[in-house]
């Protein structure tokens, strides 16, 4: 059994709109969306994963927990406002918890998981695969914690230091204004493959030199069966690494991907860690 380490944010969500019909929801989020899709029943290897390993790895830390407030417009549109929020890892923090693994997936839930100089002695330290959902390194924040879309800083070095990296539609339009060319930039960087989420119209990927492009259409009945889509993009990523790692290849590990996010899931459970990083 391969060994997958997990890098992201707990995060305590307070989520408005998502159920008009409902009030306000507090509940884990962040990375817990990603483990609870490790441990669904997507498929053989999927199956194996039913908890997080007493082993996991964490570091405890006097900062507050990161706290998000969603509300939501429609399924796809929302507004972010985050206070609280665990330092970024460093390097010779990381470094010795990801020794005796056999791949990596950082999720940048908050964006501030670690920094770029961090990323790149990770790239160099770990030589194994790595599958990176940019996410939030998309998202400036305002003095109220709103957080709002703008360009990748650093966008080259943070493309170099992963294998494979996803993204949203909106966020690849920060690379620029022709999808093939921001594309080939991010690939000529060292990333081999570049994963779009589409949403309810599924993912699309680029991969290669000269670079090959699809679209892999979602499939299933409705989208989001039981009307959540918070944490639909860190389900994607989760079933799509771990589907690869089974030995998937890259189209099928997307199909399962877009399957995944259209199924009920289990809601993260309810940890006690409230102040961690977590590794």
């Amino acid at each position: 059994m391969k060994r997958l380490g997990v890098i992201g944010s707990m995060v305590w969500d307070t989520i408005y709109g998502r159920d008009p019909a409902q009030p306000a929801v507090e509940e884990w989020g962040g990375i817990s969306y990603s483990l609870a899709a490790l441990a669904a029943r997507a498929n053989a290897f999927l199956r194996t994963l039913r908890h997080v390993a007493p082993g996991s790895r964490f570091i405890e830390v006097p900062e507050a927990n990161n706290r998000v407030t969603l509300r939501y417009y429609s399924s796809e549109r929302r507004c972010e406002q985050m206070t609280g929020g665990v330092p970024s890892w460093t390097w010779p923090e990381l470094g010795p918890q990801v020794v005796d693994l056999d791949a990596l997936y950082l999720n940048f839930i908050s964006g501030y998981e670690m920094a770029v100089e961090t990323a790149q002695f990770l790239r160099r330290g770990f030589r194994q695969f790595i599958y990176a959902d940019l996410h939030s390194l998309f998202l400036g924040k305002e003095s109220d914690g709103t957080r709002v879309l703008q360009p990748l800083p650093d966008a080259p070095a943070w493309f170099g230091c992963f294998d494979v990296v996803q993204l949203n539609e909106e966020e690849m339009k920060q690379l620029g204004d022709d999808p093939l060319a921001a594309a080939a930039a991010a690939l000529a960087q060292g990333c081999q493959t570049l994963v779009v989420t589409l949403g309810a119209r599924g993912a699309a990927y680029f991969t290669g030199r000269p670079v090959r492009t699809a679209r892999i259409a979602a499939s299933g009945g409705p989208a989001f069966d039981a009307g959540d889509p918070t944490g639909c993009g860190d389900v994607f990523g989760a079933t799509v690494v771990a589907s690869l790692l089974a030995g998937a290849p890259l189209e099928e590990a997307l199909q399962r991907g877009t399957r995944m996010v259209r199924r009920p899931l289990v809601r993260p459970v309810r940890w006690g860690v409230r102040r961690c990083k977590q590794g």
